[in-house]
């Protein structure tokens, strides 16, 4: 069985910059789940680890895309971090092969929800 993690395991920084990548992203969008995944989630990571997010939305046009993109961009430009985005509708994860991707199943289950 899968080791649960939590904020408790992430470094606080690591946490702070999901924190702030999420805040803008609420900006522009209504997000439905935001969780950070990998070695940084599991506080395994060095000094070379990108920062895996989840981003769940409602619908996704290529503008919005965009925009999410340039936001990833610039806050792991700010913070000298390679953010790595997996950005999901809701639709795709309920009713596209999605639905039993192993790496979606343990992103909801050990995922770290900021």
């Amino acid at each position: 069985m899968p080791a649960k993690f939590g904020a408790d395991t992430m470094k606080q920084p690591d946490f702070a910059i999901a924190k702030e990548l999420k805040i803008k992203l609420s900006q522009i969008i209504d997000l439905i789940d935001f969780r950070v995944f990998g070695s940084r989630a599991r506080g395994e990571a060095d000094e070379h680890s990108d920062l895996d997010v989840f981003i769940e939305v409602g619908t996704l046009t290529k503008e919005l895309k965009e925009k999410i993109s340039d936001i990833v961009w610039e806050v792991g430009f700010e913070n000298y971090l390679v953010i790595s985005p997996l950005i999901f509708t809701r639709e795709e994860i309920e009713k596209s092969p999605l639905k039993s991707s192993s790496i979606v199943r343990n992103i909801l289950e050990e995922g770290i929800t900021v």
